[in-house]
């Protein structure tokens, strides 16, 4: 099983995956060798105590060094504020998500693991998130890559996903940002430090909804830096508690985060913040500017969702969403211009604050799809976790870029017309080599002719040549035209008699090149 996830849009059985799809009754440990968890998000093991506790499964669970420290912390928040805040039942408690972590074994990166006689898995650095892990899977000849959440960029914490040009048979990708190729990373974040700023001259208020591990240190250095550099005083918060944890996680794993971190590290530590202070829920009715990162990250609940709807009626506020909202949550419905919002208990909330919204994703773009595509030079492609029509068109696109797919092992043949002009080379399409260089296109004609003995009619012996040749001619377009010729890709095949002896057929091979 390759991830156990929540949805973060649904508060009712459809919040976990439908397990009787496995098995309608007993425990799922018969039907699994193992589970392989990518990352930490609760989109990708939310509902893993709900799996091994409550419907029963005792096989191995993996992950990585870092997702086995951070997963339980994030389960346990969210059950926090699922069962403690809104009291709701059928759901897993503190003890469940315990025992569900004894049965994590730990991964490294590049170790291959022996699962069982058939079954190996591998796992290779991911980016997007601390911990995050594609993973190769091999039984026997026949292999998978399931990607999980991936970043082909590399960011201000965290290094590029990589991996061998393994060519499994699936790869298995994340689509999330299908249709998307994001313009340069140091504009958006010029972007977003000028909005930051302009509110807090204004005097307005800044919410900044993050996951508490991730996108936010990324965020935090980035203003951290900002504040600094400017001098500024305005007080930026962040949701008490996760921080420290998660400034001790990243100093732990500090091998995971990038090149830059780890050269700094020992001087100073990157995630100690001067600027950036614990939160408590009093300030947000504090006067005056300041700057709020809270969780979660799509406004479903939480703190987020507080803070929002207490700063959502003043227009001087503004709410940046640096990241996906799934639909369903508040954070999808403002981002779609909702400016109602129907609230528990059917209150209304007029949304008067500016919404923003500013991919700082961790998630690979349809160039950093194309990009793993060409490391790993895969079979077949399977997309997951995208919109259906964007996978469409992202679809169309790989088929475009990759289809037939090589034969990696063979050597490749390039169609075009080298130019050699004022001691430089360039390789260009025949169409561009005729313009640049004012010629007109001349159409060679090549005939071959061949004779055989057949007492049948010309169209007998074509009729029979065409059958031929679609019996033993695999791969090819062959047609039977009605002006009395056999088609053979772009060879035209015509059958006379000849003059001297109808027994005697020449077969007129022709074709043309431009």
């Amino acid at each position: 099983m390759l991830d156990c996830g929540m949805h973060m849009g649904y508060n009712d059985d459809r919040r976990f995956p439908d397990f009787s799809y496995i098995t309608q009754n007993g425990r799922l440990t018969d039907f699994l060798d193992c589970v392989i968890i990518s990352h930490f998000h609760l989109d990708h093991c939310g509902a893993l105590p709900f799996m091994s506790e409550m419907v029963g499964y005792d096989g191995p669970i993996y992950m990585t060094h870092p997702t086995k420290a951070i997963c339980p912390i994030l389960l346990e928040d969210f059950r926090k504020i699922t069962v403690d805040k809104k009291g709701e039942t059928n759901f897993f408690t503190s003890q469940m998500i315990k025992d569900c972590m004894k049965k994590v074994v730990p991964l490294n990166l590049h170790q291959t693991v022996q699962v069982d006689d058939e079954l190996e898995i591998k796992a290779y650095y991911a980016g997007h998130v601390l911990g995050a892990a594609m993973v190769h899977i091999k039984v026997g000849s026949e292999s998978v890559v399931y990607t999980g959440d991936y970043n082909m960029t590399p960011d201000r914490h965290l290094g590029a996903a990589w991996i061998d040009k393994c060519r499994p048979d699936i790869l298995i990708s994340e689509s999330t940002y299908a249709t998307t190729i994001r313009d340069s990373k140091r504009c958006r974040e010029r972007d977003f430090l000028k909005k930051v700023h302009e509110t807090i001259e204004r005097g307005g208020k800044v919410l900044i909804p993050v996951f508490a591990l991730g996108r936010a240190q990324e965020l935090c250095i980035l203003l951290e830096t900002f504040w600094y550099r400017m001098n500024l005083k305005a007080p930026i918060y962040f949701s008490t508690g996760l921080t420290e944890k998660a400034n001790h996680y990243y100093k732990l794993f500090i091998t995971w985060t990038n090149q830059k971190i780890r050269k700094t590290f020992v001087q100073r530590n990157m995630f100690e913040f001067k600027h950036i202070k614990a939160f408590d829920r009093s300030y947000a009715d504090n006067p005056g500017p300041m700057v709020v990162f809270a969780t979660p990250g799509m406004l479903h609940a939480g703190q987020s969702l507080q803070i929002f709807k207490k700063w959502a009626g003043n227009e001087k506020n503004m709410v940046i969403m640096p990241g996906y909202c799934v639909q369903g949550t508040i954070g999808h419905k403002i981002l779609n211009g909702q400016r109602k919002l129907e609230m528990e208990g059917r209150a209304t909330l007029d949304v008067k604050l500016q919404v923003e919204y500013m991919s700082f994703s961790a998630h690979a773009d349809a160039k950093g799809i194309m990009q793993l595509i060409r490391m790993a030079e895969p079979r077949n492609m399977l997309l997951v976790h995208g919109e259906a029509v964007k996978m469409e068109f992202l679809k169309g696109k790989i088929e475009q870029e990759f289809r037939p797919l090589p034969d990696p092992k063979k050597p490749r043949t390039m169609h075009g017309t080298l130019i050699m002009k004022e001691n430089s080379l360039k390789l260009v399409s025949s169409e561009q080599a005729l313009k640049e260089l004012g010629l007109n296109e001349h159409q060679l004609r090549f005939t071959c002719r061949v004779q055989l003995q057949d007492p049948h009619s010309d169209t007998d012996t074509l009729h029979r040549i065409y059958t031929h040749l679609k019996s033993v001619l695999k791969g090819y377009t062959i047609q039977h035209l009605p002006d009395g010729t056999v088609m053979v890709d772009s060879i035209v095949i015509k059958v006379s008699s000849s003059a001297e002896d109808t027994n005697t057929k020449v077969l007129l091979l022709s074709w043309s090149y431009q």
